[in-house]
């Protein structure tokens, strides 16, 4: 009986693309690409193998499915209570995909991947695209558009990245570890150097403890954006 009612639930149920992918994306919040399974979701949304694959291919299909969801919301922002100039434009864009890991800790893996084995997909091409655009509308040389895009792009992905815990690291460090206590251990390490050795660790010893990751992240874009505007 237990078995025919499972069934019989399952053919009421409209089991939509979307209703996978947005499942599939809250398996990979709750439990990284390790709680992304075709199990899990068969479970979470009483439903068998056959209509995951039907709807939305393999596992691999669907995390990039999940990718270019998540990303395609981040870059669609447009910047808050400022002019809509080329510089606001990259820096919504900026803020959108640093927000994006910081809420999908899986994304940064996801778009390592996508950076190193995919290039041409539609993940890295929207964003290429969405920052090569404002890089022509500030009057970049077109023969510069290429090193400039890049050098935003691999910023970009590389310092959200950095702030987000990538899954299969074997780096060691506890991905649940407390920033504070983290930031306070490295500050007291640079500081304890020997100033005559390393100077500037130690003069910048303080900084690393008090610093704000988001207003980082800006000024990074802000000094690559002088750097590109010295182009024109």
């Amino acid at each position: 009986m237990a078995t025919r009612a499972r069934r019989t639930q399952r053919r009421r149920q409209v089991l939509s693309r979307e209703q996978i992918i947005d499942t599939a994306i809250e398996l990979l919040d709750a439990g990284g690409e390790g709680g992304l399974t075709v199990r899990a979701l068969t479970e979470r949304l009483a439903t068998g193998s056959g209509a995951i694959y039907y709807h939305v291919g393999t596992r691999d299909e669907l995390l990039n499915t999940a990718t270019e969801t998540v990303i395609a919301a981040a870059l669609a922002i447009k910047p808050a209570r400022a002019p809509a100039t080329p510089e606001n434009e990259i820096r919504a864009v900026a803020l959108g995909l640093f927000d994006a890991i910081a809420e999908h800790q899986w994304l940064a893996t996801r778009l390592a991947v996508q950076l190193t084995r995919n290039p041409w997909g539609p993940v890295m091409v929207g964003i290429f695209e969405k920052i090569g655009r404002q890089v022509r509308a500030l009057g970049v040389p077109q023969a510069a558009w290429f090193v400039a895009a890049s050098t935003l792009v691999h910023y970009i992905l590389g310092a959200v990245s950095q702030n987000a815990r990538i899954d299969g690291d074997a780096s060691g460090v506890e991905a649940d570890v407390d920033r504070e206590k983290f930031l306070d251990a490295a500050s007291t390490a640079w500081q304890e150097l020997d100033p005559a050795d390393y100077p500037f660790m130690h003069a910048i010893s303080g900084q690393v403890r008090e610093h704000d990751d988001r207003e980082q992240f800006l000024a990074g874009i802000a000094l690559v954006l002088d750097g590109i505007t010295n182009l024109r």
